[in-house]
């Protein structure tokens, strides 16, 4: 290993993982120090290796205030440089490879990048040994031979192997760490996808379309563990399916070109192993420093023929509802019952009784008949799990999905004899990709929201009447 200066400007040739790691901690080195003088210095914003705040920087997962504008701008700014000289690297290490430039795209991907790296550093350069046939040399294993030569036996070993490390990694993600993040419902179905195709492509190049089913069943297979395990719910998993199967999918079609780039039976072996390391590490860094969970607002609405004062009688506490018909509460998602009030105007605290249990709510603001508002104080369990066994209560179940506060707002239309009748919600979730995970949590509140504001809705026309 023999650094040069040169390396980080010359775009030319190649350059060895010695280097590369060499420089790499170097110039990761001096930009965090650079950045803590930056902050220090001119902005009071003084940290250390120790503070959770700067790997929350570092992973994209800071909450940018608009006073703090400036200081983010002057850290972007800095690290162009070594933006500049990493491209440069990366890219010189991608051709001692002999893979293709288009990998440098997760040098770029925050979080993703700490593990592509590592990869970079791990796998030897290349020089295409070839056989006297022209033919590339083929070494026998302790991995080649467990792995059958057969298209089918290599699929099966290979979704069954995936199948097997993403139970356990879930298993520590959600039950030990209780994570539900990135590492879950990206990290694994990718590993899922990219792993099962490794395996399957061992010992001979296979086609996308045989490489995207054995990434898709190993999502389909695992999902059928999940609930085997009594892990997860029928529920869980059909919210989940579409983006487990998506990402599956990229992680098999990565795994399919890097079948080009790979000499299968030595650094597909490093890359499975390296996975089996960085997923659990990524598990316990997202554990460690979780992002911030957004706050989400819900609005809904219907038009009652009745006025404002006969609405708010039935705003503030109502009766039983009748059985729900909608089929997402049949399949157990939490669903209103009926409303009670203890006291009157602010202070009172109303019960929501559901299904799974009541929300508390304490009034904050009593402007009858036109504003009802109040805070959540308790929620119950989002959902009853649909499942084989009796009773399961997977980690989410518990304040992963909480209401903070709601109101109705009672509008007065033709002269008072009408009324527009609003519900929302403000809520948070603490799972991600949160604008995922919001398409179903919005839609779920939104028919919550017109349970209930139908329900007043007939009760008020039919005392009007």
């Amino acid at each position: 290993m023999k650094p040069k200066l040169s390396d980080l400007w010359r775009w030319g040739g190649t350059i060895d993982r010695g280097n590369y790691f060499f420089w790499g901690v170097l110039l990761a080195t001096v930009k965090f120090n650079l950045d803590r003088f930056l902050g220090g210095y001119f902005f009071g914003k003084p940290w250390t290796i120790f503070d959770a705040g700067f790997l929350r920087l570092y992973l994209w997962q800071s909450d940018i205030k608009a006073e703090d504008r400036s200081y983010y701008l002057t850290l972007l700014a800095a690290s162009l440089p070594f933006i500049w000289v990493g491209t440069i690297l990366t890219l010189r290490r991608l051709r001692s490879l002999g893979w293709s430039p288009w990998w440098l795209f997760f040098f770029f991907v925050p979080a993703i990048k700490l593990g592509f790296f590592t990869l970079l550093c791990l796998f030897p350069a290349h020089a295409g040994a070839k056989n006297a046939g022209g033919k590339s040399k083929v070494t026998t294993t302790l991995i080649g031979s467990i792995i059958p030569q057969s298209k089918f036996g290599s699929a099966l070993v290979g979704v069954l192997v995936s199948v097997v490390m993403t139970l356990l990694a879930a298993l520590l993600g959600t039950a030990v760490l209780g994570n539900y993040g990135w590492s879950v419902f990206v990290g694994l179905p990718f590993g899922m996808g990219l792993f099962s195709v490794l395996i399957h492509s061992y010992h001979q190049p296979r086609s996308l379309s045989a490489c995207l089913a054995t990434a898709n069943s190993a999502v389909f297979l695992a999902g059928l563990g999940f609930m085997l395990f009594a892990m997860e719910g029928v529920i869980c998993l059909l919210m989940a399916a579409p983006l487990a199967f998506a990402v599956a999918s990229l992680g098999g079609a990565v795994g399919y070109a890097l079948q080009k780039s790979l000499h299968r039976q030595t650094d597909s072996s490093r890359l499975f192993c390296a996975g089996v390391v960085l997923i659990p590490l990524f598990m316990s860094l997202e554990h460690a420093l979780p992002p911030s969970a957004p706050l989400f607002q819900v609005t809904s609405s219907v038009i009652v023929d009745a006025p404002p004062e006969k609405v708010w009688q039935h705003v503030v506490s109502f009766a039983e509802l009748p059985p729900p018909r909608e089929l997402i509460f049949k399949l157990g998602v939490a669903y209103p019952i009926h409303a009670e009030i203890q006291g009157h105007g602010v202070g009172a605290v109303r019960h929501c009784n559901f299904s799974t249990g009541p929300f508390v709510e304490p009034i904050e603001v009593w402007d009858e008949p036109r504003l009802l508002k109040f805070s959540v104080t308790v929620n119950p369990a989002p959902l009853q799990e649909w499942t084989p066994y009796k009773n399961i209560h997977p980690a989410h179940l518990d304040g992963y999905l909480a209401s903070e506060a709601g109101q109705f707002r009672l509008v007065p239309l033709d002269g008072g004899r009408r009324t527009l009748l609003e519900g929302t919600t403000w809520y948070r979730h603490h799972m991600w990709p949160a604008d995922y995970w919001q398409i179903w949590s919005d839609q779920i509140i939104h028919t919550i929201h017109l349970r209930v504001l139908n329900h007043v809705k007939r009760l008020s026309e039919r005392d009007k009447s």
